[in-house]
């Protein structure tokens, strides 16, 4: 597959148009997705019209910038004007935005094109990609297999060649997850170093837009030409970010890196996805790091405090689908009936189950027993992973416990669903940063496994470098 920095230099030197380029990964889609459905809607025509308007000003010499011609695949999260956007759900279904996310028009301007929206469990709340109220997802690399999610559809896009990049979300691991268990590379930046203007919400202080890509140097370059400050997002972080791509290839000797404990060795992690840990960590020390293994204590309470903190967020996030402002409104003798009847059948039973549980955890007695305690683990987390950096300049785990499950494999079961995360879920927490990096497959099945780097705040420079050591340790390069 063509790499997104092959595709822009070949379109920047017109060598090739980028109209040949967009119909041919169209053609791709329009063959393969009836069996993957990764996207929702494909946007075929607006693609095509950009992709000429891009061609033109390449011919009449103006500048265009470092993703020409790059199609990209947007998760239907995020808002994009005169484009449906639903959280694949029924309750937003058909709504289109009066206007574009910050990332949308940060894309455009450095001359990607989107080619669609793509699949993901309904409001983000998934680790499969099965709670789409429009079907789910299917795993290229087995299509009896599931994506991962909520970004399913959004990594499946890339794993199958349909767009070399795409955008997800991240909350509580739903870039990095989805992008181990269908082997491509999975970044969600520091919390702030993307704007979230237009992306809807599911968790405020949790959600983070990151890349997909095929490989590190081209999710490098695709988180370059998307973040830094916006004044339309308030949680923005207005410091200068440190470039990404100049120090790719500048390697490991001398870093110190952390094995983490509680996410190697916790129960459920299968012993595939703990042996390509520690190879990855042999791999990092054979290039000059000195690896060791370290205690993070409170990361084992991360998915309790997440499933308290997520789902009060999503209660209050999710209450202004009451059927009067946009998206679906199912009428009823009175505005209550109106509003309930419209949420009942907007929302799917995932959604339902948890606006129940952060409606109960910020209800009047049980507020600091619930939510307020989950706030404090929180700052442990925070503390822990503070006193790990001391000692360490990025830590080593798991991305998931195991490669992909079968479809329909957990759906019965929420609490073994939600395990799926139970190792990403604390870089979301402390407002981290981390990137999930193919790391050979499973002896049994051959599926991808995923070997995660974490870093502290704004370490998101330094966890590419080590991403691509290890990238470039499994190419033999």
């Amino acid at each position: 597959m063509t790499s997104a920095r092959e595709i822009a230099a070949a379109v920047t030197a017109r060598e090739r148009s980028a109209r040949e380029v967009i119909d041919e990964h169209l053609a791709r889609i329009d063959e393969h997705d009836g069996e993957l459905h990764a996207f929702n809607v494909v946007i075929a025509d607006e693609a095509r019209a950009a992709a000429e308007a891009l061609d033109a000003r390449i011919a009449a010499g103006e500048p265009v910038g470092p993703l020409a011609g790059v199609p990209v695949a947007l998760k239907d999260n995020l808002c994009t004007r005169g484009i449906p956007t639903t959280c694949s759900s029924r309750i937003l279904e058909g709504w289109r935005p009066p206007y574009d996310a910050t990332v949308v028009n940060r894309l455009r301007a450095a001359g990607a094109i989107a080619v669609g929206k793509t699949n993901l469990d309904e409001f983000a709340m998934g680790s499969s990609t099965e709670n789409s109220a429009f079907g789910p997802t299917r795993n290229p690399r087995d299509t009896t297999r599931v994506p991962g999610g909520s970004s399913g559809g959004s990594a499946a896009a890339v794993a199958a060649g349909f767009a070399p990049l795409a955008l997800g979300s991240d909350t509580g691991g739903s870039i990095r997850q989805p992008a181990a268990l269908c082997g491509v590379v999975g970044m969600k930046p520091t919390y702030g170093a993307v704007s979230r203007y237009g992306l809807i919400a599911f968790a405020s202080s949790l959600d983070q837009i990151g890349p997909f890509a095929a490989d590190v140097t081209d999710a490098a370059l695709l988180l370059e030409a998307m973040w830094g400050h916006d004044r339309m997002d308030s949680t923005s972080i207005s410091d200068d970010l440190v470039p990404i791509s100049a120090d790719l290839e500048r390697g490991v000797r001398g870093l110190r890196i952390g094995i983490v404990e509680e996410l190697t060795d916790v129960e459920g992690i299968a012993a595939d996805v703990r042996a390509a840990v520690e190879r990855a960590a042999g791999a990092l020390e054979a290039a000059g790091a000195k690896v060791e293994r370290v205690s993070v204590p409170a990361t084992v309470h991360g998915l309790d405090a997440y499933y308290l903190i997520a789902p009060a967020e999503a209660s209050s996030n999710l209450a202004r689908y009451d059927g009067v402002r946009y998206g679906l409104r199912c009428d009823d003798e009175d505005v209550q009936h109106m509003n309930a009847r419209t949420r009942g059948e907007g929302f799917g039973a995932e959604v339902k189950r948890r606006i129940m549980l952060g409606t109960y955890a910020l209800s009047a007695g049980y507020y600091d027993a619930y939510y307020g305690q989950a706030q404090r683990v929180r700052t442990l987390i925070i503390r822990d992973f503070a006193r790990a950096y001391e000692r360490f300049d990025v830590l080593l785990s798991p991305t998931s416990p195991t490669v992909a499950f079968e479809l329909g494999a957990k759906t019965a079961d929420p609490l073994a669903m939600y395990l799926s995360d139970v190792c990403t879920i604390p870089t979301n927490l402390a407002g981290h940063c981390a990137i999930s990096v193919p790391f050979g497959v499973d002896s049994e099945l051959g599926l991808p496994i995923g070997v995660q780097v974490l870093g502290r705040e704004l370490a998101d420079a330094l966890i590419f470098r080590v991403a691509r050591a290890i990238e470039l340790s499994v190419s033999g390069a």
